[in-house]
C-alpha cells in the first residue's frame, strides 16, 4: 500500500510494549484525524510497515526482543524514510546520539507532554510532506487544519481588523496573550489571508525543541557539524522557503540563537551549523509568547534588536474572560464539531459557562466541552456534566486574590507601556475602598470594632476613611473613646 501522505489522514505507527502509552497515543492522534496502528516489538512493527507504510514512527527504545534503535534503520528503509520519533524512559547522552546517528527525527523522554507529542507528530509529517512530495495549496500538516476564528466582541473585532491591515505585508508581527488564547489561529490566519497563502505556514514550538540542538532544528546543519550528525539536513526554516514560520514561545529562544535569527530577518540567508556559507532564505516570521518581552529584554535574557525587529506590528489577543459575549459563539462552534446532538445550548449550561473564569482561555473551554460530552453521552450538555473546578473554581479564596491581583498588574503594565509609575499606591486605591466600605458595613459603622477586624489602630482607620470619602459622623461611643484616648 502507498503512504496517505498527501490526503486528509496520515497513518502513525506506535511501536511501544506499553499498553498505556500505545492508548493515549492512539487516541490523541485519532481524535486528530489520523489512522494509527500499533505494535508491542519491532518485529511486530516490521509486519505492520509491510503492510501499511507509516507516515510517521514513534519508537520506543526498550523492547522485547530487538531494540528500538537497532530497529530504527530497518523501520525507516520499510516505511520509505519515514520520519521516526524515538521515545524512551531511559535517556542519556548515548541514547541521544544513536538516536540522532541513526537517522531519527526526534527524542522525546518519558513521561512526556502528550500535546509536545502530538507537536513533534506534526512536525514530523510536515517535514515528510515538504520533502518527499509536490508542495500542495496549502502544505499545512492534516492534523493541525486552519479553524475558523470566532468572535463577536469588540476585542475580537479589534484582533480581527488587526490582522486584515498586517495581512498583506510582509512584516513581521508579534502575537501576545495568555496560554490558551488562540495565539497560533491569529497566526494562520494572517498566513491564510496573505500572499504567501499558497506556501506552506509551519509552526514551530520553540520550547517544544531539544535544548542541545535547537539551533540545529531551526537553522540546520552540515555532515559532521557535530557527532551524529551523519548526514546534511535542512533546517525548519529552510523547509519553509517562500511561505510563513509561526515562532510559539519566542520568549524561549536561547540568547546565543537569537543571533542568527536576526540575521535571517535582516539578511534574508541561512548559515548551517558547522558550515561557513550562507544560503538565501525567503520566509515571514510570526512570533508569539505569552511572556513580557520588554521585561525579557530589561534582564538581558532576550535580544533589544531581536524584539524590535519582531515587533513590528503586535496583535494582543484577549483573555476569554474579557470578552464573555465570546464564549456561548464559540461553545457553539466546539460542539458542532464534537457533537452537534448537543445544540441548541440549554439556558442554564449557557449562564454556567458565561460564569466561569476560564482561566486557561479558549484551550480550556473546549476540553472542558469534550468531557461534558462524554459524560453526556448524546444528551444535551448540563452544568453538571462539566469538569467539577474548571479555572477560577478549582483556587482557594487566597489564590483568587492572588491571581486576579497579578491580572490587574499585567493590565498596569500594558496601559502604561511598561513603565508604571507608583503601583503600590494605586494597588491600595483599588483594593482599601471595598474592603474598608465592607468592614464599616458589617460592623454598622463602628469604627473601633473595624480596627479590630483590620489589625489598625482607630486613628489610621479614621485617617483612611476620611482619606476615601467614606467617613460619616462617628458614633457618640466612639467619639467618647477617641476623646479618652487622645
Amino acid at each position: 500500500m502507498r503512504s496517505t501522505l498527501g490526503t486528509n489522514v496520515s497513518h502513525i505507527l506506535i511501536v511501544d510494549d506499553e499498553e498505556a502509552v500505545c492508548w493515549a497515543l492512539k487516541k490523541a492522534l485519532t481524535a486528530a484525524g489520523h489512522r494509527v496502528a500499533t505494535a508491542a516489538s519491532a518485529e511486530e512493527a516490521f509486519v505492520q510497515a509491510g503492510k501499511q507504510v507509516p507516515d510517521a514512527v514513534i519508537l520506543d527504545v526498550r523492547l522485547p526482543g530487538l531494540d528500538g534503535l537497532s530497529a530504527l534503520g530497518r523501520l525507516r528503509a520499510l516505511s520509505n524514510d519515514a520520519p521516526v520519533i524515538v521515545v524512551t524512559a531511559f535517556g542519556n547522552l548515548s541514547t541521544a546520539v544513536r538516536a540522532v546517528e541513526g537517522g531519527a527525527f526526534d527524542y522525546l523522554a518519558k513521561p512526556f507532554d502528550l500535546q509536545q507529542a502530538l507537536e513533534t507528530v506534526a512536525r514530523a509529517l510536515q517535514r515528510r510532506g515538504l520533502q518527499n512530495a509536490a508542495p500542495a495549496p496549502d502544505a499545512t500538516p492534516a492534523m493541525t487544519p486552519p479553524e475558523e476564528m470566532v468572535g463577536a466582541s469588540p476585542a475580537m473585532q479589534n484582533v480581527f481588523k488587526r490582522i486584515a491591515l498586517v495581512a498583506p505585508r510582509d512584516a513581521c508581527v508579534l502575537i501576545t496573550g495568555e496560554s490558551g488564547a488562540g495565539k497560533e489561529l491569529v497566526a494562520r490566519a494572517i498566513h491564510r489571508y496573505s500572499s504567501r497563502k499558497d506556501r506552506p505556514f509551519l509552526p514551530v514550538h520553540v520550547a517544544a525543541l531539544n535544548p542541545s540542538l535547537v539551533e540545529s532544528e531551526l537553522f540546520g546543519h552540515v555532515k559532521g557539524a557535530f557527532t551524529g550528525a551523519a548526514q546534511a539536513r535542512p533546517g525548519l526554516l529552510a523547509l519553509a522557503d517562500g511561505g510563513t514560520v509561526f515562532l510559539d514561545e519566542v520568549a524561549d529562544i536561547p540568547v546565543n540563537v537569537q543571533v542568527k535569527l536576526l540575521r535571517v530577518l535582516e539578511h534574508g540567508d541561512v548559515m548551517p551549523v558547522g558550515s561557513n556559507q550562507t544560503q538565501p532564505l525567503n520566509i515571514r516570521i510570526l512570533a508569539a509568547t505569552h511572556q513580557n518581552l520588554e521585561r525579557k529584554v530589561a534582564e538581558e535574557s532576550f535580544r533589544h534588536d531581536l524584539f524590535f525587529r519582531l515587533n513590528v506590528f503586535q496583535i494582543h489577543v484577549p483573555a476569554l474572560r474579557d470578552r464573555r459575549d465570546d464564549i456561548v459563539p464559540l461553545t457553539e462552534h466546539f460542539l458542532r464539531r464534537l457533537e452537534p446532538k448537543a445544540l441548541p445550548l440549554l439556558p442554564a449550561t449557557a449562564a454556567y459557562l458565561t460564569s466561569q473564569a476560564w482561566l486557561g482561555n479558549v484551550r480550556e473551554l473546549r476540553n472542558a466541552l469534550e468531557h461534558a460530552v462524554i459524560v453526556a453521552r448524546g444528551g444535551p450538555l448540563l452544568p453538571e456534566h462539566f469538569p467539577a473546578t474548571p479555572g477560577f473554581i478549582a483556587q482557594n479564596p487566597q489564590q483568587q486574590l492572588a491571581t486576579a491581583l497579578l491580572h490587574w498588574l499585567e493590565e498596569r503594565i500594558r496601559s502604561a507601556g511598561n513603565q508604571p509609575k507608583d503601583l503600590y499606591e494605586q494597588m491600595l486605591g483599588a483594593v482599601e475602598p471595598p474592603l474598608l466600605e465592607e468592614v464599616m458595613r458589617r460592623l454598622q459603622g463602628n469604627r473601633w470594632a473595624a480596627a479590630q477586624w483590620l489589625g489598625l489602630n482607630r486613628a489610621t482607620v479614621r485617617k483612611k476613611l476620611n482619606q476615601y470619602g467614606l467617613a460619616g459622623a462617628p458614633r457618640q461611643d466612639e467619639k467618647d473613646e477617641e476623646g479618652e484616648a487622645e
